[in-house]
């Protein structure tokens, strides 16, 4: 008989001495970075998400249906959480909170079609065939509940070709209409004679002129800042003058939009780089402060430059630029290093000068990510590195106030002690820090 009184071990996927999490850290970690069934560097798709199916009935009911709505709402994530509901009604431990949270986490109409073709993912057969297994009540419950929130603009929009359309939904669940006018529009739903919505999708793909599409949609503002930022290079080939471009750009609602999207807006509008850094600063402003020292770490390694889906070109490292760019401007006193083979400091440039700094400080080559630590960690500095948090070498235990900012979905981290854990890379991150330290005044 093997030995199995001996001490485990966990080592990050290239080598270094690892920390294990209990299991409710270990889904965090696996869920807020999560592009469902996208590989990463190190892992595929699909050991994480089995990662967050095994890990859901090993957490307190009321903390997995917390981390789902907080996937969904702070990090904006759209499939991860509803695997982690899938998962919550498969158990009856968890499933008593399914309605509630499902209602709530689903914030589109789509994502009640995408609930059900992962509710039916395991089940074998063509979807037809699958769309005959049972759903669970609290399944059931939830989809109800959410689906009287959309009003016949949003079913119109997201009601699109699939293997499970919304009307399915309503089938399937029973949901009763909240008045005579919401029953009036399930009844165009289920007879497909729902009005078109007057989206820029709809309009641009009306087969006018897309230069006066695009000058009617932006006069009459109806282009929201992500499809502003999305559409930037089509705008140029239809040949929009550059300064109703620069107007619209100018204007536009920039709150909610992160600096990493702006960056990747430049990388196919780089004619438009001046007005989109003066959006992206201004989209930072209001952000709580972080006085004293801050000394900014950045994971410039081989991992870090990989995308992150399939549908993407943007990679972990353009988030993470995206991060220190927002870092930057709310630190008191900054100073800004990369890592990988080295340890290289960057002037404390803004904007996407400090990106290019980033980017440009060296080789992206092995994560020596101990070594950065032991060399500019300081008592009475805050530290904050981000990082996919995979080492060649073990990292020790901050000196003073330090953070890891987490931008992947691997099982294993690295820091042994006193390290601040936050995972993702939408803004929520840096204000998540301000608030900790907030309250421990």
């Amino acid at each position: 008989m093997s030995k199995i009184n001996k001490l485990l071990r966990v080592f990050t996927h290239e080598g270094a001495k690892a920390k294990a999490f209990a299991p409710e850290d270990e889904l965090k970690r696996a869920l807020m970075n999560c592009l469902l069934w996208e590989d990463q560097f190190y892992e595929d798709g699909v050991a994480i998400a089995g990662r967050i199916k095994t890990l859901v009935p090993l957490v307190a009911p009321d903390r997995v249906a917390a981390l789902a709505i907080n996937a969904r709402e702070a990090m904006k994530l759209r499939h991860a959480p509803l695997l982690v509901l899938r998962e919550m009604a498969r158990h009856e431990t968890h499933r008593v909170l399914v309605s509630d949270t499902l209602a709530r986490v689903i914030q589109r109409p789509d994502e009640m079609t995408e609930l059900l073709a992962i509710y039916w993912a395991d089940a074998l057969g063509p979807m037809q065939q699958r769309k005959r297994y049972p759903i669970s009540a609290q399944i059931k419950k939830g989809l109800a509940q959410a689906l009287t929130k959309f009003d016949a603009y949003q079913l119109a929009k997201y009601d699109r070709e699939g293997a499970v359309r919304i009307k399915d939904v309503l089938f399937l669940v029973h949901a009763k209409p909240k008045d005579a006018e919401q029953e009036a529009v399930w009844k165009q739903l289920v007879d497909g004679t729902l009005p078109s919505p007057h989206t820029w999708e709809v309009s641009l793909s009306g087969g006018g002129n897309k230069r006066e599409t695009f000058e009617r949609l932006i006069a009459e503002k109806r282009l929201g800042g992500l499809a502003l930022l999305r559409n930037l290079r089509l705008m140029q080939k239809a040949d929009v003058p550059r300064e109703v471009i620069v107007g619209a750009i100018e204007t536009m609602r920039v709150d909610r939009i992160l600096p990493y999207r702006f960056i990747t807006a430049a990388r196919y509008a780089s004619d438009f780089e001046p007005e989109l850094e003066s959006a992206m600063l201004k989209s930072i402003k209001g952000y709580a402060r972080l006085a004293g020292c801050t000394r900014l770490l950045i994971d410039v390694s081989g991992s870090m430059i990989y995308p992150l889906s399939a549908q993407s070109e943007m990679t972990r490292l353009e988030a993470a630029c995206g991060l220190a760019i927002l870092a930057r401007e709310v630190c008191e006193k900054v100073e800004i290093f990369t890592f990988s083979n080295t340890l290289v400091k960057v002037p404390p440039r803004r904007g996407f000068a400090l990106r290019d700094a980033i980017v440009a400080s060296q080789p992206h080559g092995g994560t020596y990510l101990g070594k950065a630590v032991s060399e500019i960690d300081e008592k009475g500095t805050r530290l904050i590195v981000f990082t996919d948090e995979q080492s060649h070498d073990a990292v020790p235990e901050p000196k003073g106030q330090g953070t890891m900012v987490n931008v992947a979905s691997y099982q294993n981290g690295v820091g042994n002690g006193a390290w601040t854990r936050v995972n993702g890379f939408s803004e929520a991150a840096i204000a998540w820090i301000a608030a900790a330290e907030e309250t421990m005044r």
